[in-house]
């Protein structure tokens, strides 16, 4: 019986160490080895497949400097202010959110940080759980540890998703300019930065008053965005 309880401690515990070994290797090959996907593009893949079996994601990686910065000023401008100072985690920008959600009586701010939002989609599900979220944290901090700012910004900016079954910067702006990755201009920049909470919802809703509204405060706050620097 001792045993058998030792057991039932001892085999989560392991597991769940397990796991986060997993995590941690894979995250430090990604180093200096690009993801060919995530978890959440492949969930999205799925759901694709359960309509159309031949259904593709619009995917092309393209390094960092190959990505406009008036797109990484934008996504900083719009999701992540402190992207350059915090830890992983805006401890202040999560208090902010709470209040606010609480004041609406649901949920309308997120407070997730780019490096979040990354840990999320690298290996996690969509559903909303205080368990998920701890593992995001987990995950979250692993990043920062291994990884400098730029690196986890790269990535960021080529997994995200930015319509139905669009991921990543250079198949965005394929998607809805016809043009490169390189070649955003800044309007362009801003309304693909406000499109990325609701990215499919956007992408069915082009001429949304939301959308129009946000990409001109996005605009005029780009300018004051701080890119990350590397640290290699």
């Amino acid at each position: 019986m001792r045993k058998l309880l030792l057991w039932i401690v001892v085999l989560p515990i392991l597991l769940v160490l397990l796991l986060q070994a997993y995590f941690f290797v894979q995250i430090w090959w990604w180093v200096d080895h690009n993801p060919g996907s995530t978890s959440f593009m492949r969930q999205q893949l799925s759901l694709l497949r359960e309509k159309n079996p031949d259904a593709q994601l619009q995917f092309t990686w393209v390094p960092y400097n190959r990505i406009s910065n008036n797109l990484k000023r934008a996504i900083i401008a719009s999701e992540d202010s402190n992207f350059s100072e915090h830890d992983g985690v805006d401890w202040e920008a999560l208090q902010k959110a709470y209040e606010k959600n609480e004041k609406k009586g649901r949920v309308v701010a997120g407070g997730s940080t780019i490096t979040q939002q990354l840990a999320k989609n690298l290996f996690l599900s969509g559903e909303r759980s205080y368990l998920r979220k701890a593992q995001e944290f987990v995950i979250t901090y692993m990043l920062e540890t291994l990884m400098d700012k730029q690196r986890i910004f790269e990535i960021y900016l080529n997994v995200v998703e930015w319509g139905n079954g669009v991921f990543g910067a250079e198949a965005a702006a394929r998607h809805y300019y016809r043009t490169t990755a390189a070649g955003l201009g800044a309007e362009q920049a801003a309304r693909l930065a406000v499109m990325l909470p609701r990215p499919r919802f956007y992408d069915k809703n082009r001429g949304s008053g939301y959308l129009a509204a946000r990409t001109g405060l996005i605009l005029r706050r780009m300018n004051a965005a701080t890119l990350p620097a590397s640290h290699n």
